[in-house]
């Protein structure tokens, strides 16, 4: 296991987490190398002898260090904005291996995009696919296209995280598909290279993720029979992780049934997950600053807070809690909320948990290597965490925590 207790401390593989908080201080995020290569070999395993791409989705954790890491185990790269094309390529990644997704690319973005050769931009409006072609001829290069087409999948997620339904912003339509695929072919700056869809994230039954994989292959049969010959079927990630009690499929078999219905075709295979292979390699190192009693239930007032990590306030979402030390037997447990000092009510990290704390403990915020560090920001000013990557007895500072004076480094007071 990545994340263990030895001798009653939590460890991450053999380095304690009470080393860390006192190396680099708290919060910070801490991720395990070994969990994040087994998880990408779960992915290789189960497409081994298929002309097949796993493509990472940068948003879930876009630390230089992680991004090496996966492009050194040969990963592609799944990316949403020209700051992570940046990164990609900053980290050693190849960018013939980049798919750009995303509803609201600029054209500085698919200008980049296209001079750095990426594998290809997946098109998610008409209007998208008139810009790219008049980038592309104005620069003199053939852009190379795939449609990200919406199937309609209701993917049984949280709502904000469902993205395979008609009523949400991504792709387009399924009914609309044949005739954008008839007009882009036609294009003189366009060749169109494959197809995609990804309906939503932490997908915990590959049900709805193989039916979809279904509708994308009838569809590109369709395309064939009209003449249009793809390179690549993109069937997407989503694919979910233990929180609390989910039980989600194991990799390869999630993946097994659309494997399964793609068998024997002529195209590539492209999945892009994200948390599935990041998300439990992490966790938000905490100390306790405060305990405070409540009506009902106490509050374990941390370092840490929702803008470290705001999963919990914006989704409702579950992070297990642990105590860096076990406590001793027979220490009382209190319910507690773990509520950090932002200025907000929404400022909680977990809800009713029973922990035996005192003012200085570590606590870990566990599950948080995947949407975690890439959405936190500097609310009331407060400077983003350090990140720590493990490799066995080894821990490496991957970032260091910002400066109060870095927050308003860019700014200026007029005259």
């Amino acid at each position: 296991m990545s994340f263990a207790y030895r001798q009653g401390v939590l460890c991450a593989e053999q380095v304690s987490l009470a080393d860390i908080a006192q190396r680099f201080g708290t919060p910070c995020y801490v991720y395990s190398r070994a969990a994040i290569e087994a998880a990408y070999r779960e992915y290789a395993r189960a497409l081994h002898g298929r002309e097949a791409l796993v493509c990472y989705s940068v948003k879930a954790n876009s630390n230089l260090a992680v991004l090496a890491l996966l492009a050194r185990l040969g990963a592609g790269f799944d990316i949403v904005s020209g700051g992570e094309l940046a990164r990609v390529l900053a980290a050693g990644g190849d960018p013939r291996k980049t798919l750009f997704s995303g509803v609201g690319k600029t054209e500085a973005e698919i200008e980049l995009a296209l001079q750095k050769k990426i594998l290809c931009l997946n098109l998610e409006s008409e209007g998208e696919l008139e810009r790219v072609n008049a980038v592309a001829a104005r620069i003199g290069v053939r852009a190379p296209v795939a449609f990200r087409v919406n199937p309609d999948i209701d993917a049984r997620t949280h709502p904000y995280i469902s993205t395979g339904l008609r009523e949400n912003k991504f792709g387009v339509a399924h009914v609309d598909a044949l005739r954008l695929y008839q007009r882009a072919a036609k294009m003189p700056a366009i060749e169109v290279v494959g197809i995609g869809c990804h309906i939503g994230s932490q997908l915990t039954s590959s049900a709805p993720f193989v039916e979809a994989a279904g509708r994308i292959a009838a569809l590109a049969d369709k395309l064939a029979h009209a003449g249009i010959a793809l390179r690549h079927i993109d069937i997407g990630g989503g694919v979910g992780i233990r929180y609390r009690d989910e039980t989600p499929e194991p990799i390869g078999s999630f993946l097994d049934g659309a494997l399964g219905l793609l068998a024997g075709r002529r195209e590539g295979l492209i999945v892009d997950p994200g948390r599935s292979i990041v998300g439990n390699a992490g966790l938000l190192l905490a100390r306790v600053e405060h305990v405070k009693p409540g009506a009902g239930r106490g509050f374990l007032v941390v370092d840490a807070a929702m803008n470290d990590l705001i999963r919990p306030a914006l989704y409702s979402a579950w992070h297990e809690v642990r105590a860096v030390r076990e406590p001793e037997p027979g220490a009382t447990r209190t319910v507690y909320d773990v509520v950090g000092p932002v200025c907000e009510s929404g400022d909680f990290l977990a809800k009713e948990r029973s922990l035996a704390a005192r003012e200085g403990d570590l606590l870990a915020i566990m599950s948080a290597g995947a949407y975690g560090m890439t959405m936190s920001s500097n609310y009331n000013s407060r400077p983003r965490a350090a990140e720590v990557l493990v490799h066995g007895s080894e821990a490496h500072l991957v970032r260091e925590r910002e400066t109060v004076e870095q927050l308003f480094a860019l700014e200026r007071i007029p005259g």
